[in-house]
């Protein structure tokens, strides 16, 4: 289930989702997000919606001391965070030693990182990103749209759309936010600027 996309132009994350929950052969269009602003993290989730609402509505991550390299927070403090909360949730597995979760995106400080089902953190040497079932139609579409004249909203609305016409999991009505420094916006409540 699930198209989770964003981009970035160094300071604003754009991020979009779609809205299907799906699993065992049926499909559903939620109401509820995908997209969570967490103090200065914009998240989108897929795997699960539980997950999701721990990350949207229990996580909390202490600030990042000045001067603290912005990836080896990440890797650190911010997974500590989110595995406690996890803990917490109940949402946490273990296989053996092995502690193990879902997938999901980070905006943070004008990058775009991505949490594995291991809890790695990964950043593409490119400004783009997507996860989910939908990830692969997505990421051809912002590769595609990269460089060209086009409003960010729109690029993500189009790797959306190419992802629920070739991803049986992913549908509309799609949601993008967006996050500039500390403050999230809903893109359709500003004027963006090309990425």
């Amino acid at each position: 289930m699930t198209c989770i996309v964003a981009l970035t132009d160094g300071k604003k994350v754009y991020m979009g989702a779609d809205s299907a929950g799906a699993g065992g052969g049926a499909i559903t269009v939620r109401a509820d997000p995908k997209i969570y602003r967490v103090g200065p993290f914009l998240i989108g989730f897929t795997t699960s919606f539980r997950m999701g609402q721990l990350l949207g509505h229990s996580l909390t991550v202490a600030p990042r001391p000045e001067g603290t390299d912005v990836f080896a927070f990440m890797c650190t403090t911010f997974i500590e965070a989110v595995r406690a909360c996890f803990t917490r949730g109940g949402f946490a597995r273990k296989d053996g030693e092995r502690e193990w979760a879902g997938t999901f995106l980070v905006g943070y400080m004008g990058r775009i990182f991505q949490i594995g089902d291991d809890y790695q953190v990964g950043e593409c040497a490119v400004n783009f990103d997507a996860c989910g079932s939908g990830e692969q139609a997505a990421l051809g579409s912002l590769h595609t749209t990269a460089g060209m004249p086009m409003r960010p909203d729109v690029r993500l609305e189009r790797a959306l759309a190419a992802a629920a016409e070739f991803s049986m999991g992913v549908r509309g009505p799609f949601r993008i936010e967006v996050l500039d420094g500390q403050i999230a916006q809903r893109s359709n409540e500003e004027e963006v600027s090309d990425v």
